[in-house]
């Protein structure tokens, strides 16, 4: 059976190449993802970046301890203690120490005058001395009003310069004294010490030059501080947890991408290798006919399977290995991945996608070889262009059964948590189980849809369109494998572009539906404050109601096992609040809040209103707070509040502003924009605040859709183009018997072009099914938790996407097709198969 497999190869090699070049595409793009997903499974070691020269280091704890019923377990603290005056004097008795204090501050043009895309922060000079910054030009601050900044390539600031900095008093001009190189961690602007400490009072670390146990018996038990020395100063830098938290984004895109990848390949490789087993069942007929048994026939068809699966599978992963470092390079460049991020030296993936490629050309044929087995040797002798027995009863339950399943995940996450349906991996696994579904029934709709699709065109003047609706509805078998490309395509892009853009227009209608303040003021950047001046400027405009609100998080214990941290916001008051937000309170009242209560959501376990809840703070303290409210969940951002005596440490990084209504509210604009220029604050309208907020989703969340929309494009593309060559390829007799009836060349090419389109615009119809019913299903998912919006169909996208088909479609039939009738008509009608 291998030698006589092997001389079908050479003979029908067409079709082989097609097998072959969609599994090894396939194999390429698994390889690929894999590698690149293998590669965020260990962030680089990194050594102390700031706190280098520094021989020990003191701060408040910034981790939070807890024992459990299964173990101790930790979580991060939001916002860790400073290190209070008391214990920095004290250990000014142990060794020369310095007092560190961070606090963000804002250069105009930061990036072309500093040469870096950081947002700045503000320190002390007296702690440069324990981090890598040297001077480099210049000297160091000496009186209030002089800075020295750190500078990257191509900065514009030089010694002697003037600046505007913003910092938490408000803006104004500084003298630039000195310059130190970049560190890469940070962009900084350093100050005098006195002007530091005015600037902040906030101790956020110490460092000691001193023996590590004489500073721990200075602090003594029961501090609260940490002593850091070695690695572990390497907590103290910024952003210590950076790199891993990089590539948790970047694992989740990926494993996404993956998957996605992995079921598109499985996919369109099965539907190819179906299809190419089926267009020979008149090759099988003759062998059944020269004494061939169905067993001889189906071991033919497996090693045909085999040989190909190897060769194609070997030849994927070398593609995969040349592919994933460029996905690597390119993630990097597009900010995606963080600029270190290369591929590996894993070898797993490459394992995984080859035994992967082998089993699923395997698995591609089973079905169709017991097909080819059965074949009768009077089929050989069938002349007939019309499709029969193309869905089997098997093939019917197995449809049926995973449209009900997909149906029925759906309709039960509905029913139980309608926020799971908005969840990136369920609205983008959800529609994989109705495309197979769909392209299961493929042969089944095909033939109504076209005739349904193409009444008009039949009608038209010529013969065109009616051979084309003819031809499409006869070879079921042929559309179907043309058009289940077509369906992934549609189905994946609109589903997810369609999806993400309406959960974030659900998200802004939310958030205007719970907005009472006419104006907003937010600091923007994570982790930064708004300037203490700018809140006084506020507060002070006559005839407005001010609340202000910071980043927080609270932890709870849950089921005695796992500590939950959740983030909050920290505002004045209950009853501020109450005045600039309409949040969907489902049980309470928002004005209850105060010092000793919390605001929760119904995801906690514990929901009831009165109740004492114990929770740890965001700098560790343990509380028991009485549960004042509850909300609904709503999209995911109806989050936990506090108010501001339990979020110590966090600063204000958001202004909420309500004019009452017997106000001058042109002057109360102009008071706070004025306040905002003095400040370095955007003051905006609460619908203007909405839209710069919530606009879309990020950049980097954006390019991760489209890469992982990309990739399963270009693949079904060239499936699309694949299928198409191996299916014109076959129909060269069909085409020269239009010939011999008279048809010119142009009239037989323009019925394939016309033929083609007909068949994408099939696929592009089941798939907008797919996309219709997952579309549904968030739709619902909103109106469940009382957030109504429109559903929003990326039109240009889908539009591109079905019209990039059809264009592949187009060439990939005319092109064969062109070639095969240089050949005289007689000549063609006389080949054999």
């Amino acid at each position: 059976m291998l030698s006589l497999a092997l001389r079908g190869m050479r003979t029908r090699w067409v079709t082989f190449v097609g097998s072959f070049v969609a599994l090894a595409l396939g194999v390429g793009l698994i390889a690929t993802t894999g590698l690149a997903l293998a590669a965020t499974f260990d962030a680089p070691e990194r050594g102390t970046e700031r706190f280098a020269e520094a021989r020990v280091v003191v701060q408040g704890t910034d981790e939070l301890t807890a024992d459990t019923q299964i173990g101790e377990r930790t979580s991060t603290l939001t916002n860790p203690r400073a290190v209070p005056q008391e214990l920095a004097d004290r250990l000014k008795a142990v060794g020369a120490t310095a007092e560190d204090r961070t606090f963000p501050v804002g250069v105009s043009d930061a990036e072309r005058r500093l040469g870096v895309d950081a947002a700045p922060v503000g320190h002390s000079w007296a702690i440069a001395a324990a981090t890598p910054y040297r001077l480099s030009s210049g000297r160091a601050p000496t009186a209030p009003g002089e800075v020295v900044v750190t500078t990257g390539p191509g900065a514009q600031t030089r010694t002697g310069d003037r600046i505007e900095v913003a910092t938490p008093e408000g803006t104004g001009t500084r003298t630039v004294v000195g310059t130190v190189q970049a560190a890469g961690f940070e962009s900084a602007v350093f100050f005098t010490a006195a002007e530091a400490a005015r600037l902040t009072p906030r101790i956020d670390r110490v460092t000691v030059d001193a023996a590590p146990a004489a500073v721990r018996a200075a602090l003594g038990a029961g501090s609260g501080m940490t002593v850091l020395t070695g690695d572990d100063r390497r907590r103290a830098d910024p952003d210590p947890d950076r790199d891993k938290e990089a590539l948790v984004s970047v694992n989740a895109l990926l494993g996404t991408a993956a998957g996605i990848t992995a079921f598109v390949s499985v996919f369109v490789v099965a539907s190819t290798f179906t299809f190419a087993v089926a267009q020979r069942r008149r090759e099988f007929g003759l062998l059944r006919m020269a004494g061939a048994t169905p067993g001889q026939v189906r071991r033919m068809v497996y090693a045909e399977a085999v040989v190909i699966g190897v060769l194609a599978s070997g030849a994927g992963c070398l593609l995969g290995r040349w592919g994933a470092p460029r996905l690597a390079s390119w993630m990097s460049g597009q900010g995606i991945a963080p600029a270190w991020f290369r591929i590996g030296e894993q070898t797993w993936p490459l394992h995984v996608a080859f035994w992967t490629g082998l089993f699923v050309a395997l698995c591609g044929v089973v079905v169709a070889s017991f097909r080819a087995g059965r074949t009768g040797p009077t089929a050989a002798l069938r002349e007939s262009a019309v499709d029969s027995g193309t869905m089997p009863w098997s093939r019917r339950l197995i449809a049926a059964a995973v449209l009900l399943t997909g149906l029925g995940l759906l309709v039960m996450a509905l029913v139980e948590n309608p926020g799971d349906v908005l969840k990136r991996k369920t609205y983008i696994t959800q529609p994989m189980l109705l495309i197979v579904a769909f392209a299961l029934l493929a042969p089944v709709l095909v033939r109504p849809l076209t005739r349904l699709l193409t009444w008009l065109p039949a009608r038209l003047p010529g013969a065109v369109g009616m051979l084309a609706r003819e031809n499409a509805a006869a070879g079921v078998r042929r559309t179907a494998a043309v058009a289940a490309p077509v369906i992934i395509t549609v189905a994946l892009a609109c589903s997810l572009m369609g999806t993400t853009a309406t959960i974030n227009e659900a998200k802004a209608a939310e958030a205007r539906t719970q907005m009472r303040a006419d104006y907003v003021a937010s600091a923007g950047d994570a982790g930064r404050a708004l300037p203490a001046g700018f809140v006084r400027a506020a507060r002070d405009v006559p005839g407005v109601t001010v609340s202000t609100s910071r980043t927080t998080g609270v932890t709870v214990m849950e089921e005695g096992t796992a500590l939950v941290r959740s983030e909050a916001r920290a505002v004045d008051s209950g009853a501020d609040l109450a005045k600039v937000a309409h949040l969907p309170v489902v049980a309470g009242k928002l004005s209850d809040l105060d010092d000793h209560s919390i605001v929760v959501n119904e995801e906690w376990l514990t929901t009831r209103v009165g109740q004492q809840v114990p929770v740890w703070l965001g700098d560790g303290r343990k509380v028991s707070l009485r549960i004042a409210a509850v909300l609904a969940v709503g999209t995911g951002n109806n989050g936990v509040y506090v108010t501001a005596h339990n979020a110590a440490g966090a600063g204000v990084d958001r202004v909420d502003v309500k004019v009452a209504g017997d106000a001058d509210r042109a002057a109360a604009e102009r008071q706070l924009k004025a306040a905002g220029a003095a400040s370095g604050v955007e003051v905006l309208g609460a619908g203007q605040w909405v839209d710069a907020h919530y606009p879309a989703s990020s950049e980097s969340t954006r390019l991760g859709l489209l890469m992982i929309l990309a990739i399963a494009l270009v693949y079904t593309g060239i499936a699309l183009a694949n299928t198409l060559v191996m299916a014109t390829t076959d129909r060269v007799r069909d085409l020269a018997a239009l010939r011999l009836t008279g048809a010119t060349k142009a009239q037989v090419l323009r019925l394939v072009a016309v033929e083609s389109v007909m068949v994408v615009v099939v696929g592009a119809v089941l798939g907008a099914a797919v996309s219709a019913v997952n579309l549904l299903g968030v739709w619902s998912a909103l109106g469940l938790l009382d957030v109504w919006s429109a559903v929003v169909v990326p039109w240009p996208t889908v539009g591109a996407v079905i019209a990039a088909s059809a264009l592949l479609a187009v060439l990939a039939a005319t092109l064969p097709a062109s070639f095969a009738l240089r050949t005289r008509p007689v000549e063609l009608a006389g080949m054999r198969e």
